[in-house]
């Protein structure tokens, strides 16, 4: 009876071990974008810029099986919360991706990281977590917020406006995009106006910049809100009075929808479509083969994603149990980012060239930004010094 009971032991025991030897088979990843409401075409922007890349690579993320769990935040951090931890608890992914908005992430963040899996920020970048905040297992593979409105601002100064109208949403990120575009602008601030969250009527601030007659507007408007806002912005009349500057607001997800309204507008990025690399061009001919749409930059970051996280699983011979080595290997960012130069700060934010887009018209008549200029090579975010990284 006993040789029974052994036998039955080391066979239950051979049977978890062959079933722990086929989890670590197999990378998982957690996807977590919005899928749904006015934003839903940001969130699908990642997901295929991250599902291509898997599909480029085999199937496989450092010659590992790879399988990519998605689930739609909704935009609602509540929701968001149940959604990772359902991923974390249930699925044991090993890496969570996501999300396209400061306040879903602001949410994940702490669950995700009391879990210890790794999260990587394939587009939100606030500030709460670049400074003294920051943590070993979070990582951005896209920008700290207040930098690409930095551009702007930049831009704003060079050209020597003097009165500009500030206009953004009422959440992290909108109070970011205002400090980043005041960081390099000296001239006068006619009005620093927030509005909700998802707004889509803006009759009422319209009316007030046609009032004040600013040398620039500046704004942040993601998605739905965007697009509303440049429409309005150019049936107002104010388009071809009153330079438009914007980041997030004019890109490859909202110019199907503003079209026309939207050319000549000026954009700050990282990356643009045209960039003129072989990696680049590689990837925005194959995005548009595969999904019959202009990759943005939620697109473009997400496909470096899965690229980081395919080195980093192969530089650690695909043992993901050692996390401070999984660490180490995706802070070297041992893989050719399509926007060409990238590396990590000491905060695991990005370290990258930022350029002024504007919008264009294709010949095919499809739309997209093109590179104006560089403004900024290789520049790292001001919070990064307030950041002393786990010895």
């Amino acid at each position: 009876m006993k040789h029974h009971i052994i036998a039955a032991a080391a066979a239950t025991a051979f049977g978890l071990a062959a079933s722990a030897a086929v989890a670590q088979d197999k990378v998982r990843v957690g996807l977590i974008q919005t899928l749904s409401g006015p934003a839903a075409t940001l969130g699908q922007q990642a997901r295929d810029g991250f599902n291509l890349a898997v599909k480029e690579l085999g199937g496989k993320l450092g010659g590992k099986d790879a399988e990519v769990i998605v689930a739609d935040d909704e935009l609602k951090p509540d929701v968001a919360v149940t959604k990772v931890r359902g991923l974390v608890e249930r699925d044991k992914v090993d890496f969570v991706v996501g999300p396209i908005f400061s306040n879903v992430l602001l949410a994940i963040h702490k669950p995700v990281i009391d879990s210890g899996t790794i999260l990587i920020s394939a587009n939100a970048g606030p500030s709460s977590f670049a400074g003294k905040e920051c943590h070993p297992n979070f990582f951005v593979t896209s920008y700290q917020n207040d930098q690409v409105h930095e551009v702007l601002g930049k831009v704003a100064q060079n050209r020597g406006y003097k009165r500009v109208y500030l206009l953004a949403p009422n959440y992290q990120a909108g109070r970011d995009s205002m400090a980043g575009f005041k960081r390099h602008f000296k001239g006068e601030i006619v009005e620093e106006s927030y509005v909700p969250l998802n707004t889509l009527d803006f009759q009422s601030e319209l009316a007030k910049i046609a009032a004040a007659q600013p040398d620039a507007i500046f704004t942040f408007m993601p998605g739905g809100m965007g697009v509303n806002l440049v429409r309005q912005y150019d049936q107002a009349g104010l388009k071809q009075r009153i330079p438009f500057l914007s980041a997030f607001t004019v890109d490859e997800s909202t110019l199907p929808a503003q079209k026309d309204a939207a050319v000549g507008m000026l954009g700050g990025m990282t990356w643009a479509p045209n960039m003129d690399n072989p990696a680049n061009k590689k990837f925005v001919e194959a995005f548009e083969k595969e999904y019959g749409y202009v990759p943005g930059s939620y697109a473009q970051q997400a496909y470096d994603t899965a690229k980081l996280i395919d080195s980093a699983v192969r530089t650690v011979g695909g043992n993901l149990s050692d996390k401070a080595k999984l660490r180490d290997a995706i802070k070297k960012a041992d893989f050719q980012s399509v926007r060409g130069d990238f590396k990590f700060n000491v905060n695991n934010y990005p370290i990258q060239d930022f350029y002024l887009v504007k919008v264009a018209k294709r010949p095919d008549g499809k739309f997209q930004t093109e590179i104006v200029e560089k403004v900024f090579d290789d520049y790292g975010d001001v919070y990064a010094k307030d950041c002393k990284p786990a010895s």
